[in-house]
């Protein structure tokens, strides 16, 4: 002991210096009996070892630790179930600020407070409180009195309530007890039940007699101030000043919280509004209102009065009937005006409604297809009702939002019969023609009802087609059809403002409209492709030769209705029709220079016609107009910037220099595998650490088990340690009295 006390106070001394823990890893590390040295049997140089030196009991002291940290926590507390969780709202979420989780706890209490009876009972005013009191009883100034303790006594309990409550009952038998053992020994003590079933009845009686005397004095109250009322203007009189301000700074301030009650009170109160209505109640209201409106309608149409219907008819004799009257023509085919069709359309719709009945359906789709035979109709006229059409797109817009599938496959209907007529012309006569009015206004609706910008639709891809087939096989051979192809110019343009999709027949088209412009047909750096040729008939449609009819031009909108008209239009008219064709045309090579700018090979799509023109096209003899119109479209093809640049052959690489290079041969080791690929090394050496990290985990499970039993052991030997210790103490009792006894006995056996 001696040895290990001079030990323990020479290594004392560097403690205090470097703390506990350094000075125990320094005492451990100088014993050396507590460190493991790892030999080796070969040192090979270059090597770094990490184990050369390692401390057994410091590393199993720090995994006992940790156990007992961890596992032994576990261990205790594997049969506990309760864990407080806490559920408060907000408290762990950082985002939330102090004030905002308040409010929200808030709101959360108020509707756990809310019972589930009152969630119909919407016209129910919250009652108002003040110190646990109703405002609206303390606005009556009543005394609120409790029905079952008077004000003096408020709050109290009886004695005998406590004793028989609080006091298990005993007070009161013994009390009982005690008074009959005065009166009469013999009697026998009444029950528990007997005793609290005469308790009741003493309260209700009490109760009964404290709610007489509050009635009785109240009635004197009332008869008291009736009284009063009586002998006051007998007795009034103005009190002098002094004891006015005496009484007026007697007098208490009102509480402001009070105030503010009672100005609320005297507030208007929110009236519950009606519910919303639903989409069918709504369709209905609206079908109900239009039939009145169709049969007052009527009424005033037929003449007959509102207040005639509700007489009873007199009898009228056969001869004094009004049948001589004279047939009105056929009035049937009017036609009605643009609003009272649109009126019409509206109530059909409302009337109509899926909502209101199974087959409404079938029918506004019916009335979908009904509405674009009509818009055909109205193209198809000697005069047509473009204006008509434009109104009636609207109720075509809302139908087809309606049923997009319907109003789909009616326009796809057109479409192919109108594709599938121009392919039966082409195998007859070899070449098409221009389609009419009718078709081009249901391209234009198509662009309207669909959208355009999509990479691949039903309804608009075909479409699309179609009009790039007119702009390729159709040919040009009259004004009209060069007013038609600029119409499917436009919407084209339309059609690719938002995806920018390239037309090549667009371009090719505004290029052949350039070219029957010229004077002179010398095509020198462009080409012109079908429908239109270099040579032959039909080359100067747009070439205006007359000066006067150049110098009166005017800038003028090009109405697709001017094609039914051109057969009865002058020549100057026709001059200055084909001015404006090629104003358009130029107009069109700016938008179309605006929306193909981003493409990597715009400079040589546009090539040709900037070549067409800078070098054919004769600007001086156009108008001034013309001339600005001309300056725009051909600026903005020049000011546009490429945005590639040109293909350069790759450098070859320089050859290096052949040269002697050493020959490596790998060197096979025993005892090691060698070959293989570089997967089937790595697949090798994860299949190791795997087998490293097994034993490994191994390892640990087993010393989780041995600490696992060693405490079982502890707790299975305090137990026992227990159980024995207590056993001793009652032997030891047991004997004590044992002995007591036998000596009482032989206490009285000597007597």
């Amino acid at each position: 002991m001696g040895k290990t006390a001079k030990r323990k106070r020479k290594v004392s001394a560097p403690s205090t210096a470097k703390g506990p823990v350094q000075s125990a890893m320094a005492m451990v590390k100088s014993n050396p009996f507590e460190v493991k040295v790892n030999r080796q049997k070969f040192n090979i140089l270059g090597r770094k070892t990490k184990n050369d030196v390692g401390l057994p009991g410091v590393s199993r002291s720090k995994a006992i630790k940790k156990r007992t940290q961890t596992l032994l926590k576990e261990y205790k507390e594997r049969e506990k179930t309760n864990v407080f969780k806490d559920k408060r709202f907000g408290e762990y979420n950082s985002k939330i600020s102090p004030e905002e989780k308040m409010i929200r706890r808030f709101a959360l209490e108020r509707q756990q407070n809310y019972g589930k009876k009152n969630i119909y009972n919407l016209n129910e005013d919250e009652e108002l409180t003040h110190y646990g009191q109703s405002l609206a009883e303390i606005e009556k100034l009543n005394d609120i009195v409790d029905s079952d303790s008077d004000t003096e006594e408020r709050g109290t309990l009886s004695a005998e309530l406590t004793a028989a409550h609080f006091g298990g009952g005993g007070g009161l038998l013994r009390k009982k007890a005690s008074s009959g053992q005065q009166d009469e020994e013999e009697e026998k003590p009444k029950s528990r039940k007997e005793l609290i079933e005469e308790m009741i009845a003493k309260s209700k009686l009490e109760k009964q007699e404290r709610q007489n005397r509050r009635e009785s004095a109240l009635e004197l109250t009332e008869k008291l101030d009736n009284d009063w009322k009586e002998i006051q203007t007998l007795i009034a009189r103005k009190a002098p000043k002094s004891e006015r301000k005496d009484k007026e700074a007697e007098k208490p301030k009102p509480d402001e919280y009070d105030m503010i009650v009672r100005e609320l009170g005297f507030e208007m109160k929110a009236k519950p509004s009606e519910r919303m209505k639903t989409e069918e109640e709504l369709a209905k209201e609206e079908q109900a209102r239009l039939q009145k409106l169709e049969a007052d309608r009527l009424r005033r149409m037929r003449g007959i009065d509102e207040q005639a219907n509700k007489k009873k008819p007199s009898h009228v004799s056969a001869d004094d009937l009004a049948d001589g009257f004279i047939l009105d023509k056929d009035d049937r085919r009017v036609w009605k005006t643009i609003e009272q069709q649109l009126i019409i359309l509206e109530r059909i719709q409302k009337c109509n409604h899926p909502s209101l009945a199974v087959g409404n359906k079938a029918k506004l789709e019916k009335l979908f297809g009904f509405l674009l035979e009509y818009i055909g109709e109205l193209a198809t006229l000697d005069l047509p009702e473009l204006r008509t059409i434009d109104k009636l797109v609207l109720p075509l817009y809302n139908l087809c939002q309606m049923f997009p599938e319907a109003a789909s496959d009616s326009i796809k209907f057109i479409l192919r019969d109108a594709a599938h007529d121009m392919e039966e012309v082409i195998e007859v006569k070899g070449r098409a023609t221009f389609p009419g009015l009718d078709t081009l206004v249901y391209l234009k609706i198509t662009s309207l009802l669909f959208p355009t910008s999509d990479f691949w639709h039903p309804v608009v891809t075909p479409a699309f087609i179609y009009m790039s087939q007119l702009l390729t096989k159709c040919r040009i051979t009259t004004l009209q059809d060069v007013i038609k192809g600029l119409f499917i110019c436009c919407l084209f343009l339309e059609y690719v403002s938002l995806s920018r999709r390239f037309v090549p027949e667009l371009i090719n088209f505004l290029l052949g409209v350039l070219h029957i412009s010229l004077p002179k047909k010398q095509a020198q750096g462009y080409t012109v492709v079908h429908p239109f040729t270099p040579v032959g008939k039909n080359l100067e449609l747009l070439l205006v030769c007359d000066k006067k009819d150049l110098e009166s031009w005017q800038k003028q909108n090009l109405p697709l209705s001017i094609v039914t008209r051109l057969k009865e239009t002058s020549g100057t008219e026709m001059n200055h029709i084909r001015l404006s064709c090629l104003a358009v045309c130029f107009d069109l090579i700016k938008k179309c220079a605006v929306l193909y700018e981003s493409l990597p090979s715009f400079h040589e799509i546009i090539h040709p016609v900037r070549i067409l023109l800078t070098q054919h096209v004769v600007v001086n003899e156009y108008p001034e107009k013309m001339q600005e119109w001309y300056n725009s479209a051909l600026n903005e093809l020049e000011n546009k910037v490429k945005h590639y640049t040109p293909l350069i052959c790759e450098k070859k690489k320089p050859v290096p220099l052949k040269q002697y290079t050493p020959k490596i041969v790998k060197v096979l080791e025993f005892g090691r595998k060698q070959g293989g690929s570089k997967k089937e090394q790595e697949r090798r050496q994860l299949i190791q650490k795997h087998k490293r990290e097994l034993k490994g985990a191994i390892r640990e499970i087993r010393k989780d088990n041995q600490f696992l039993a060693r405490m079982q052991l502890s707790e299975i030997m305090e137990r026992d340690s227990a159980r024995k210790r207590k056993v001793k103490e009652l032997l030891g009792s047991l004997a004590t009295q044992e002995g007591e006894w036998k000596a009482m006995k032989r206490k009285k056996g000597k007597s």
